[in-house]
């Protein structure tokens, strides 16, 4: 079986939280990964740090790649 590459994410992580939309002016609550105070939100507008978010992907692509190569297929 030949394993193909992993794609490399683009530079500076994976998600392009620029938009304003990315952003609750009401002020911080609660990270859903850390718990630790946050004004961002993601793409749901739950809070979330773009760097925790990031970390949660990266272990669920981890982790959908494991299952593949363990199963050949996802799940």
């Amino acid at each position: 079986m030949t394993r193909r590459p992993r794609p490399q994410p683009p530079p500076g992580g994976l998600l392009d939280w620029g938009d304003s939309s990315h952003w609750d002016s009401r002020g911080p609550r609660p990270c859903r990964y850390c718990g630790g105070p946050t004004q961002l939100r993601d793409s749901k507008r739950s809070p979330a740090h773009k760097t925790c978010a990031e970390a949660a992907l990266q272990q669920q692509a981890a982790e959908a790649q494991e299952a593949y190569d363990q199963n050949g297929h996802l799940a």
